[in-house]
């Protein structure tokens, strides 16, 4: 299908029209999250995930000023060897890289909404942006935030980026309206670690209840995406302590060089992975095909959403 700027691949399009269960997969991720080749390795395994738990995967990006739901394997080795000449692609960016025809990364925000615009409600990612650390003083708040508060996409996670304040990052979801439920737990997961020592407004074990809960807040009108926290798996949950200190070194980093704004982020873990000796990669890679795993689960549960 192919409508005004909008691409949905001949698979996507098919499943949707068939009402079987889809997954959306962000691109930000393969540009902006690894070196090559681990980012496609890692994307093309998400992808089987999600295949392997019976849904169909929708990687989303921007490619030549073409929104696209649903990329190629060459797609994604393309954008992948481009790496972060791939512009890193939020809502505002979106009209200007159609514009002018360029290759754009698909964060959180932009992922949700090319998702709604094919109309997919689960998107798979490995953390959500939020407030960053000082975020009170410099009003740092990724878009992510915001497209939560008002697009209808549910999207499974591993929590907040660790790198973030989340207890100002769940203020933050708290007033926009935004249910943040943990999924088998009662804390929010801090991305790299399973507790934050923050609770959740949900705890829910079954994806059967998280489907119905996203059933009747759309069908309601109660406009809005909503965070399923689920946290790394135990064995490859990396220490806090270590984890912590790594941050704080990465943040001293990111301070001294004047890192600020779109930048921080993927500067931020490309230093924790290298303080870490590539640890926290290897504990991100795996937390995002758990994230897939479920995503795909409850696809299956909420097709009718």
């Amino acid at each position: 299908m192919k409508k005004e700027h909008l691409e949905i691949s001949k698979e996507v399009q098919e499943a949707l029209q068939n009402g079987q269960p889809v997954v959306a997969l962000e691109s930000t991720i393969i540009s902006h999250g690894m070196p090559y080749p681990k980012n496609v390795e890692t994307a093309l395994k998400v992808e089987q995930v999600v295949r392997d738990n019976g849904a169909i995967p929708a990687t989303i990006a921007i490619i030549k000023g073409t929104l696209k739901v649903g990329i190629s394997a060459e797609e994604i080795d393309y954008l992948g060897k481009q790496g972060t000449l791939v512009r890193k692609t939020s809502r505002r960016d979106i009209p200007f890289i159609i514009a002018n025809k360029l290759d754009g990364a698909t964060t959180v925000a932009s992922t949700m909404i090319l998702a709604d615009l094919a109309g997919i409600r689960i998107f798979a990612t490995g953390g959500i942006g939020g407030v960053h650390r000082g975020g009170a003083l410099s009003m740092d708040i990724s878009a992510d935030l915001e497209e939560l508060a008002k697009t209808n996409v549910a999207v499974v996670c591993a929590g907040v980026k660790s790198i973030l304040d989340l207890e100002l990052t769940m203020e933050y979801l708290e007033t926009k309206g935004v249910p943040v439920v943990g999924f088998g737990t009662n804390e929010l997961p801090a991305f790299y670690t399973r507790t934050s020592r923050l609770p959740v407004d949900y705890k829910v074990d079954d994806v059967k209840i998280l489907a119905k809960a996203l059933n009747a807040k759309w069908k309601l009108g109660l406009n809005g995406g909503m965070v399923i926290a689920n946290p790394i798996p135990e064995a490859y949950s990396m220490d806090p302590e270590i984890i912590n200190e790594a941050i704080d070194k990465a943040l001293a980093h990111a301070e001294e060089q004047g890192i600020k704004g779109k930048h921080i982020t993927p500067f931020l873990l490309a230093k924790v992975e290298s303080i870490t000796s590539g640890n926290s990669l290897f504990s991100n890679i795996q937390l995002v095909y758990n994230n897939a795993k479920l995503a795909a689960e409850l696809a299956k549960e909420c097709h009718y959403c």
